[in-house]
Protein backbone atom coordinates (compact mmCIF):
# COMPACT_ATOMS: atom_id res chain seq x y z
CA UNK A 1 0.00 0.00 0.00
CA UNK A 2 1.58 3.44 -1.19
CA UNK A 3 1.61 6.63 1.12
CA UNK A 4 -0.75 9.21 1.07
CA UNK A 5 0.74 12.51 0.56
CA UNK A 6 -2.31 15.89 1.04
CA UNK A 7 -2.24 17.58 -2.37
CA UNK A 8 -2.32 20.41 -0.76
CA UNK A 9 -0.38 21.92 3.02
CA UNK A 10 -3.06 21.84 6.14
CA UNK A 11 -4.07 24.55 7.81
CA UNK A 12 -4.01 25.02 11.67
CA UNK A 13 -7.20 27.08 11.92
CA UNK A 14 -10.07 28.12 9.40
CA UNK A 15 -11.86 26.79 6.52
CA UNK A 16 -11.67 24.19 3.74
CA UNK A 17 -14.26 24.45 1.14
CA UNK A 18 -14.09 21.21 -0.78
CA UNK A 19 -15.81 19.47 -3.42
CA UNK A 20 -16.20 22.82 -5.61
CA UNK A 21 -16.71 21.92 -9.43
CA UNK A 22 -13.60 22.80 -10.83
CA UNK A 23 -14.71 25.54 -13.15
CA UNK A 24 -16.37 27.34 -10.29
CA UNK A 25 -13.23 27.46 -7.93
CA UNK A 26 -12.74 30.48 -9.34
CA UNK A 27 -16.22 31.97 -8.97
CA UNK A 28 -16.02 30.63 -5.24
CA UNK A 29 -12.62 32.82 -5.51
CA UNK A 30 -14.47 36.08 -6.54
CA UNK A 31 -17.87 35.86 -4.75
CA UNK A 32 -15.93 35.28 -1.41
CA UNK A 33 -13.44 37.88 -2.06
CA UNK A 34 -10.72 35.90 -0.82
CA UNK A 35 -8.29 37.89 -3.25
CA UNK A 36 -8.69 40.77 -0.53
CA UNK A 37 -7.75 38.75 2.55
CA UNK A 38 -4.37 39.08 4.46
CA UNK A 39 -4.83 35.65 5.54
CA UNK A 40 -3.03 32.72 3.84
CA UNK A 41 -5.65 30.88 0.95
CA UNK A 42 -4.41 28.43 -0.85
CA UNK A 43 -5.97 27.15 -3.91
CA UNK A 44 -6.47 23.75 -5.32
CA UNK A 45 -7.58 23.11 -9.27
CA UNK A 46 -8.58 20.39 -11.53
CA UNK A 47 -7.48 18.08 -8.43
CA UNK A 48 -8.89 14.46 -9.09
CA UNK A 49 -12.22 13.75 -7.33
CA UNK A 50 -14.21 9.94 -7.14
CA UNK A 51 -17.40 11.76 -6.68
CA UNK A 52 -17.64 14.72 -9.54
CA UNK A 53 -13.96 13.68 -11.50
CA UNK A 54 -12.22 17.17 -11.03
CA UNK A 55 -12.63 19.30 -8.16
CA UNK A 56 -11.42 22.57 -6.51
CA UNK A 57 -10.77 23.17 -2.88
CA UNK A 58 -10.12 26.26 -1.20
CA UNK A 59 -7.90 26.31 2.44
CA UNK A 60 -8.09 29.61 4.02
CA UNK A 61 -6.04 30.00 7.33
CA UNK A 62 -7.91 32.06 10.84
CA UNK A 63 -11.77 32.94 8.55
CA UNK A 64 -15.02 31.54 9.16
CA UNK A 65 -17.80 32.01 7.20
CA UNK A 66 -21.29 34.28 8.17
CA UNK A 67 -24.78 32.41 6.89
CA UNK A 68 -24.71 34.76 4.30
CA UNK A 69 -21.42 34.29 2.38
CA UNK A 70 -22.35 30.25 2.99
CA UNK A 71 -25.94 31.21 1.40
CA UNK A 72 -24.00 32.88 -1.74
CA UNK A 73 -21.86 30.37 -2.00
CA UNK A 74 -24.98 27.42 -2.74
CA UNK A 75 -26.01 29.89 -6.00
CA UNK A 76 -23.32 28.96 -7.47
CA UNK A 77 -21.77 25.95 -5.94
CA UNK A 78 -24.53 24.02 -3.85
CA UNK A 79 -22.75 20.03 -2.33
CA UNK A 80 -19.94 21.71 -1.76
CA UNK A 81 -18.51 20.76 1.50
CA UNK A 82 -17.33 23.23 3.71
CA UNK A 83 -15.02 22.43 6.65
CA UNK A 84 -13.92 24.08 9.77
CA UNK A 85 -10.85 23.73 10.93
CA UNK A 86 -9.34 24.01 14.50
CA UNK A 87 -5.81 23.04 15.53
CA UNK A 88 -5.43 20.77 12.63
CA UNK A 89 -8.68 18.95 13.14
CA UNK A 90 -12.06 19.05 11.33
CA UNK A 91 -14.47 20.42 13.97
CA UNK A 92 -16.82 20.98 11.53
CA UNK A 93 -18.11 19.59 8.55
CA UNK A 94 -21.04 20.64 6.53
CA UNK A 95 -22.44 20.25 2.66
CA UNK A 96 -24.06 23.57 1.01
CA UNK A 97 -27.64 23.56 0.51
CA UNK A 98 -29.12 26.29 -1.45
CA UNK A 99 -31.93 27.70 0.79
CA UNK A 100 -35.30 28.45 0.55
CA UNK A 101 -34.83 31.94 -0.25
CA UNK A 102 -32.54 34.25 -1.55
CA UNK A 103 -32.27 37.67 -0.29
CA UNK A 104 -29.88 40.33 -2.00
CA UNK A 105 -27.79 37.16 -3.50
CA UNK A 106 -28.93 37.03 -6.99
CA UNK A 107 -29.99 40.00 -9.60
CA UNK A 108 -32.98 39.53 -11.44
CA UNK A 109 -33.11 38.80 -15.42
CA UNK A 110 -36.50 40.92 -15.88
CA UNK A 111 -35.13 44.80 -16.79
CA UNK A 112 -38.78 45.74 -16.01
CA UNK A 113 -38.61 44.56 -12.24
CA UNK A 114 -38.58 46.98 -9.73
CA UNK A 115 -35.43 45.64 -8.78
CA UNK A 116 -33.54 46.96 -11.29
CA UNK A 117 -34.90 50.31 -10.93
CA UNK A 118 -35.40 51.59 -7.46
CA UNK A 119 -32.50 50.95 -5.23
CA UNK A 120 -33.43 47.98 -2.85
CA UNK A 121 -32.51 44.37 -2.44
CA UNK A 122 -33.69 41.61 -4.82
CA UNK A 123 -36.07 38.29 -2.87
CA UNK A 124 -36.18 34.91 -4.56
CA UNK A 125 -38.09 31.98 -3.50
CA UNK A 126 -36.64 28.73 -4.44
CA UNK A 127 -39.02 26.34 -7.15
CA UNK A 128 -37.49 23.58 -7.91
CA UNK A 129 -33.82 22.64 -6.10
CA UNK A 130 -33.19 19.97 -8.17
CA UNK A 131 -33.44 21.93 -11.60
CA UNK A 132 -32.27 25.51 -9.78
CA UNK A 133 -35.60 27.22 -10.89
CA UNK A 134 -35.71 30.30 -8.75
CA UNK A 135 -38.63 32.93 -8.63
CA UNK A 136 -38.25 36.92 -8.13
CA UNK A 137 -40.80 37.74 -5.26
CA UNK A 138 -41.29 40.70 -7.27
CA UNK A 139 -42.29 40.42 -10.76
CA UNK A 140 -42.74 36.54 -10.29
CA UNK A 141 -40.36 36.29 -12.85
CA UNK A 142 -38.79 32.21 -12.95
CA UNK A 143 -35.23 32.02 -13.56
CA UNK A 144 -32.40 29.23 -13.83
CA UNK A 145 -30.00 29.53 -11.28
CA UNK A 146 -27.16 28.95 -13.90
CA UNK A 147 -28.23 32.11 -16.15
CA UNK A 148 -28.51 34.29 -13.35
CA UNK A 149 -25.90 37.25 -12.18
CA UNK A 150 -24.97 37.58 -8.69
CA UNK A 151 -25.65 41.02 -7.15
Amino acid sequence: MGKKELQVAAIENGTVIDHIPADKTYQVVRLLNLHNLDVQVTIGYNLPSKKIGKKGIIKIADKFFTNEEISRLSVIAPKIILNTIKNYEVVEKKTVETPDALHGIIKCNNPKCITNNEPMPTYFTIVDKALGIVKCHYCDMEQDIEQVELA
